[in-house]
């Protein structure tokens, strides 16, 4: 073949790879919103959103039932709302055209036409998401209709093919997984092209007010509103509860765009209208730049970390879990600082401090803790202040403030491991003092009833207080590893600061473990009050979320709960009997891609789709087995997650917990005890890339960087034969923080077989609370 037919051959090639496969060179376009939307919950969409932004459009399919929001089987779409965030809704908007519908139509009788209500079937192949944008055009009246978004604010721009008579909707009665009462809502036309209004909402602790703003950027035609069944037409006000909603009228000419901007607070339509002003201004009416803002933003996000060699695949798995580290939970404050305490009241903070809210913070510290501590330090910084400015004003340190209320959701206080970490680190521009107050506080008070009905503090403490343990009829005996954990924590901060005191009461507790190990059979096993075992039990029996037995999990999983001293299990169960047990666990495991559905704990010891067992394929480190955290974590890694939309995570993704998992183990690095101890450091395993860079911040670290090589690493090549860190030979496998944040590199062989010789030796494990004993 000659030169010339060489190249045409290549061109020819070329010209048939799709065109995103020949453009895809930034992090930003790695990252894919669908991915794992199908069997998602409310927080996970494929929505138009900032990290962690107020404002979260993305389309909703489904009706109130669990796991709803969007489906990505389900083609058809009933509205596109703002908010997304755990037990929280708001305002919903729908384009329509003709006849006008109020009803929004079930999910499983979609129309193209306008019987049964508006809901549109979409063509699908349109649909597109990335960080920032969403598109579909929906077979009702054809309409394109593309979303993105700011902080605060978002942006809708509809695009109608032919004259139409059309209607955008504003929906205030949202189905999800915690549907909301309307106990009070109004809607008011300040002029041609802006609406104003709010809706009180409800639903049993959570009580909140969606303030809002719209404007378009046509004058309306018409404006008019509906409560319940009632229309009203050509009105400049409306009021009500219940299901109730807005519409705007115009009449569209062929090609014809119409846009409209619309910002949310949960403090005052002044402070929706400011958050509009302030953060759309700016762009005018350009939908195109407020796009590439948020393109820009993410990208600056993303690129954090650069990603070198590979598989496309395992790249789109990378950037897309590290996406959603910093999607789905949400920003509370408005851009003046403005923001609702647990205690409806409002108050005033630095507005460089935003207040933020989320789901449960239950066992971040083996997923987000460590991608916010190492790679985005402002991060753990602003949640940490978050944390504080709830005590200040509320009492009690939030472990899942959604809407900035006490929801009481998940076990123990594990937002101190986030902030102990922050400290430990170096990020420490907070109040020091007023952290371990607020951590004193939660870990020497039992925890109480909100007056709405949620709950601040720890439940079932006076009985870890008195006893030192959880008893089976009070809670779950699995509470009790879980307290004495935040009590290790909290005693390193203590150390930390030179409270010698507080440290040494903390210390002793955090070794509560031993209380309900059953030395008979090996297992951390629930016990009477009055200290006897409880009889009816096995290794994978009594999971529960209240009440007696282990929360999410068994005694096969908690028996391995005691992050911050793997050397105590070891010492309790046996060097042996550890390795065999969790060995075996992971080959059982592993034929059900280590995912317990419909909590099959039997046969599925290790079930990463759940928090309690993340750290289990890590462990190895710390028992002389390095090379099965190597074999393992690659497994995870292959298995358990995914590239597509019906597969990204086979359970629950739970806003960003398994997506920096992964991003974690993709640069093999962990740290099983949070990153809490005074002189935290990372454990070692099988990165999944050749190189990754991670650029350190220049205000809280160096400025650095610090390379991550794996040398021949494949598929096959999973085991590391040698390692050197900044050049010095490494045969133990960790490194201290304070090393990999001062830059440099940590260079890897890696081969198809193990190296056993390699971070196995006595001494080599990295550090635990307890020492050795008897050869283990």
């Amino acid at each position: 073949m000659t030169l010339r037919s060489s190249l045409l051959a290549m061109a020819f090639c070329l010209a048939l790879l799709p065109a995103h496969a020949q453009q895809k060179k930034l992090p930003v376009d790695y990252a894919d919103p669908l991915l794992g939307t199908s069997e998602s919950r409310w927080m996970l969409n494929p929505g138009a959103t900032m990290p962690f932004g107020m404002v979260q459009l993305a389309p909703d399919n489904q009706e109130g039932v669990w796991k709803s929001g969007y489906e990505y089987s389900i083609n058809n779409i009933g509205g596109f709302s703002h908010i997304h965030d755990w037990t929280m809704a708001g305002l919903s908007v729908m384009p329509t055209v003709g006849v006008l519908n109020i009803k929004r139509g079930s999910t499983d009788n979609p129309t193209t036409g306008w019987t049964s209500g508006y809901r549109s079937r979409i063509y699908k192949e349109t649909e597109k998401a990335s960080p920032g944008y969403y598109a579909v055009k929906l077979m009702n009246g054809d309409i394109t209709t593309e979303l993105t978004s700011t902080t605060r604010a978002g942006f809708f721009k509809f695009t109608y093919p032919t004259e139409l008579d059309a209607h955008i909707l504003f929906n205030l009665d949202i189905p999800f997984e915690n549907t909301a009462e309307i106990l009070e809502a109004e809607f008011t036309k300040v002029s041609s092209t802006e609406i104003e209004g709010y809706s009180h909402q409800k639903w049993g602790w959570q009580d909140y007010i969606v303030h809002f703003v719209a404007r378009f950027d046509h004058p309306m035609e018409g404006f008019g509103g509906w409560v319940g069944n009632k229309i009203s037409k050509d009105i400049t006000e409306l009021k009500g509860k219940g299901a109730m909603g807005a519409y705007a009228d115009f009449h569209t000419k062929p090609g014809e765009v119409i846009q409209l901007q619309t910002a949310i607070s949960l403090v005052s339509i002044e402070d929706a209208r400011l958050n509009l002003h302030t953060e759309m201004d700016p762009f005018k009416w350009s939908f195109a730049a407020v796009h590439n803002n948020a393109r820009t933003v993410w990208n600056n996000l993303l690129g954090k970390i650069k990603i070198e060699g590979g598989t496309e695949e395992n790249k789109k798995k990378f950037y897309s879990n590290m996406y959603r580290s910093y999607v789905a939970r949400s920003t509370w404050s408005d851009v003046n600082g403005k923001w609702i305490d647990p205690n409806e009241i409002e108050r005033q903070s630095d507005p460089n401090t935003p207040i933020l809210g989320s789901d449960a913070f239950w066992n971040t510290f083996w997923n987000l803790n460590q991608l916010w501590t190492l790679v985005t330090p402002d991060v753990a910084s602003k949640w940490t202040r978050s944390f504080l400015q709830i005590y200040k004003y509320g009492g009690w340190l939030p472990k899942g403030p959604a809407g900035i209320e006490y929801s009481g959701i998940m076990e123990a206080s594990h937002e101190i491991a986030l902030i102990t970490s922050t400290y430990q680190k170096g990020i420490r521009d907070f109040d020091a003092n007023l952290a371990f107050e607020a951590i004193m506080h939660q870990q020497t008070t039992p925890g109480v009833v909100t007056p709405e009905g949620g709950f601040a503090g720890n439940k079932y403490y006076e009985s870890y207080l008195k006893l030192g343990y959880v008893p089976n009829e009070v809670g779950q005996v699995s509470n009790t590893l879980e307290y004495a954990y935040d009590d290790w924590c909290a005693g390193q901060f203590a150390k930390a600061l030179g409270k010698t005191k507080e440290a040494d009461m903390l210390m002793e507790r955090a070794d509560a473990f031993k209380k309900v190990w059953d030395p008979s059979v090996k297992y951390i096993r629930m016990k009477h009050a009055d200290g006897t075992w409880v009889k009816e039990w096995s290794p994978y029996c009594c999971t529960a979320f209240d009440g007696p037995g282990y929360l999410e999990g068994n005694a096969w999983q908690y028996s391995f709960f005691k992050p911050h001293d793997v050397q105590g299990i070891i010492n309790l169960m046996g060097k042996k009997e550890f390795n065999d047990r969790l060995d075996s666990g992971f080959v059982k495991s592993s034929k059900f891609d280590f995912n317990a559905d419909g909590d099959m704990y039997d046969l599925v010891p290790v079930n990463h789709g759940n928090q309690p067992n993340m750290q289990a394929a890590w462990l190895f480190n710390y028992s002389g087995k390095p090379w099965l955290t190597q074999k393992w974590s690659r497994e995870i890694m292959d298995k358990y997650y995914g590239s597509t939309p019906y597969h990204g995570w086979l359970g629950d993704e739970d806003e960003g917990q398994m997506g920096a998992w992964f991003v974690m183990a993709a640069m093999g690095l962990f740290e099983t005890d949070g990153g809490s101890s005074i002189k935290p450091f990372y454990e070692i395993g099988s990165p999944l890339f050749p190189k990754a860079v991670i650029t350190l911040d220049n205000h809280y670290y160096k400025g650095k960087t610090f390379t991550i090589e794996a040398k021949n690493t494949s598929k096959a090549n999973r085991y590391i034969q040698s390692a050197t860190f900044n050049g010095k030979p490494l045969t133990k496998p960790w490194v201290y923080h304070q090393d990999l944040v001062n830059g440099g590199s940590l260079v890897l062989v890696m081969g198809p077989k193990p190296n056993m010789a390699w971070g196995s030796k006595q001494g080599d494990a990295p550090p635990s609370m307890s020492a050795p004993t008897n050869g283990n």
